[in-house]
């Protein structure tokens, strides 16, 4: 099995630009300049514990108090959720007691890792 975790090490984003390059709405943040390590895409919460690491950005299209608890279980860095799909108000309760930023995308997940990985490492295209 292929991993889906891309390290950030010198290249890096705050959420902020996470946020405005996927242009996601921030359900709750306290604190959008915080910089992500690493960023993953996965709906197996199974695979998040088993391949993310702390610090790391998940994007998700799992809208479920699971979600949560696995990123605070793995000291993930926050969850995006993609295909518009949105936390309701005890999922944001959650996320803020774990202290979890949490955004939303309209973005299908691979557009959003497309998106961010252009954004660390280039697009990768010669034809530019």
């Amino acid at each position: 099995m292929e991993r889906a975790v891309v390290r950030v090490s010198e290249a890096s984003l705050t959420l902020a630009e996470v946020r405005d390059l996927l242009e996601a709405q921030v359900c709750w943040a306290s604190d959008l300049s915080m910089r992500v390590s690493a960023i993953g895409a996965a709906d197996l919460m199974s695979d998040v514990l088993a391949f993310g690491q702390p610090g790391m950005l998940l994007l998700t299209g799992l809208n479920t108090p699971q979600t949560v608890r696995t990123a605070a279980v793995a000291d993930l860095a926050g969850i995006v959720f993609v295909r518009g799909k949105r936390p309701d108000d005890n999922l944001v309760v959650m996320a803020q007691q774990a202290n979890l930023p949490v955004l939303s995308t309209s973005l299908t997940m691979f557009e959003a890792a497309g998106r961010l990985y252009g954004a660390l490492f280039g697009s990768g295209r010669t034809d530019e």
